[in-house]
């Protein structure tokens, strides 16, 4: 959902600021703008001397036109934090039969399911990521595989050995997983 308004409003954003520099540069350039533009021609400014002194001897202009910036920038920090912030499951809640729960840790989990599918032939290296929530987490693996093997193996040996040991072993009725598989890239050995 964030993914997806994040791209909504950056592409929004974009549009927004291409159509009104591209038509700030063409009026600039040369073209004739339509009636109801901001700019009547080649020669005309953005703010006139008559517009940038209308408000100077009013005491309520300045501190209004800083408060409204501030409250620019710190949304603008509010999103970049949003968007950069990773969403990493604390704990996932293992459910223990007796209509108690027990919680766990997710880096451990994390550890346990990446080191698994790490043992798993052809496979050199493996990183898991839990998100979600605690009572439903997901899983992006992302898996780096020798040249030699073959990716529809490798995935099937990940989803019969080391999802379904971390499904149960978490009690969890399913563990819904996004696999993502690389090659490992070898250097050229010389031969002389």
């Amino acid at each position: 959902m964030l993914r997806t308004v994040n791209r909504v409003v950056l592409g929004v954003v974009g549009l927004v600021l291409v159509l009104l520099g591209g038509s700030v540069l063409a009026v600039g350039l040369g073209a004739s703008p339509p009636s109801w533009w901001i700019h009547d021609g080649r020669h005309d400014v953005l703010l006139s001397v008559a517009e940038r002194t209308r408000w100077r001897d009013a005491g309520w202009w300045w501190p209004t036109v800083i408060a409204v910036l501030a409250v620019l920038v710190l949304l603008a920090l509010w999103w970049l934090t949003a968007v950069l912030r990773r969403r990493r499951l604390a704990e996932v809640l293992v459910d223990t039969g007796d209509g108690e729960g027990a919680l766990l840790r997710g880096r451990a989990l994390e550890g346990v399911f990446a080191g698994e599918a790490g043992d798993l032939d052809g496979v050199a290296r493996a990183h898991v990521h839990l998100t979600g929530r605690r009572t439903a987490p997901e899983a992006r693996v992302r898996l780096l595989l020798e040249p030699q093997v073959d990716p529809a193996t490798a995935l099937h040996h990940l989803t019969t050995q080391a999802l379904t040991h971390a499904r149960t072993s978490a009690a969890l009725p399913t563990l819904p997983t996004e696999v993502r598989l690389n090659a490992v890239k070898h250097r050229a050995d010389r031969v002389n």
